[in-house]
């Protein structure tokens, strides 16, 4: 059975820092780009990031851009996201995500692409 589980989520203050795993069981990832997407309360879903298979390409919105960062360890079968400069505006929850293509160096902000979910990650930014 295939299961994402995020973590490292919580409540911070603005300016603050957080870093989110998502870790992944059951089957290995290494073939595939992974992605994070978050919801905030009100709101659809939305990209955060993506990173390629080897770790080689990475992609962001640009409303995180400079501040967020992704990164994987296909020997842990885990991604993360370095989170830095907080706004209260990234309050939401956090998922990663399994882009179902493989092998492939190009990332997509569609979340058609992508189908194994988390639960997902609850981040909390205060002002």
């Amino acid at each position: 059975q295939v299961q994402l589980v995020e973590s490292g989520g919580g409540l911070v203050q603005a300016g603050g820092s957080l870093r989110l795993s998502c870790a992944a069981s059951g089957r290995t990832f290494r073939n595939n780009a992974m992605g994070w997407f978050r919801q905030a309360p009100g709101k659809e879903r939305e990209f955060v990031s993506a990173i390629t298979w080897n770790g080689g390409r990475t992609y962001y919105a640009d409303s995180v851009k400079g501040r967020f960062t992704i990164s994987r360890d296909n020997a842990k079968n885990t991604v993360y996201l370095q989170m830095n400069s907080l706004e209260p505006e990234d309050t939401a929850v956090y998922y990663c995500a399994v882009d179902r293509r493989t092998l492939l160096g190009v990332l997509s902000d569609s979340d058609r692409w992508y189908d194994y979910w988390g639960q997902g990650t609850q981040v909390t930014v205060s002002s």
